[in-house]
């Protein structure tokens, strides 16, 4: 980079004069030579000081989980509980292989687990909570997941 004339209080420097904000990468990106006669998409952000268009990107600002209404909506994991098991309101203390099922309805989240292809189902002792947003129901899941699964205790 090199100096810059300032010719007064709050002057601007002219185009030439500022500096390159995305180097030949930018000048590629709107075409040859950092001419405006393209469509490339910007982020909204240019060289040049002039605002760019707005683009139309299809699912800005949609939830990530497209579905419109709250219906019930389950995700399951096989796990190998800790050290200690995983504790539950039926059954107490559940160790082995398991399987946990993540499910979310009338805006609660709750955790069940049962002994892996069982048919009986028991409620996590505390694994049950609000959640606002359904889109949630993913992270909830993996989180749960990180903290029973232990394989190797």
């Amino acid at each position: 980079m090199g100096e810059q004339a300032v010719t007064g209080a709050g002057a601007t420097p002219a185009p030439e004069q500022m500096p390159d904000a995305g180097g030949d990468d930018a000048a590629a990106a709107t075409g040859s030579g950092g001419g405006t006669g393209t469509t490339a998409a910007t982020a909204g952000m240019t060289a040049d000081g002039h605002p760019a268009a707005p683009a139309a990107v299809p699912g800005a600002g949609m939830s990530a989980d497209a579905r419109p209404d709250a219906s019930p909506r389950e995700l399951t994991a096989d796990l190998v509980a800790g050290p200690g098991g995983v504790m539950t309101d039926e059954a107490g203390v559940v160790t082995g292989e398991l399987t946990l099922k993540t499910r979310y309805a009338d805006g609660q989240v709750s955790l069940s687990v049962q002994y892996k292809d069982a048919d009986e189902w028991y409620a996590v002792t505390g694994g049950k909570a609000a959640l606002a947003d359904p889109a949630g129901l993913d992270a909830v899941h993996a989180v749960a997941v990180a903290l029973l699964n232990r394989p190797e205790g």
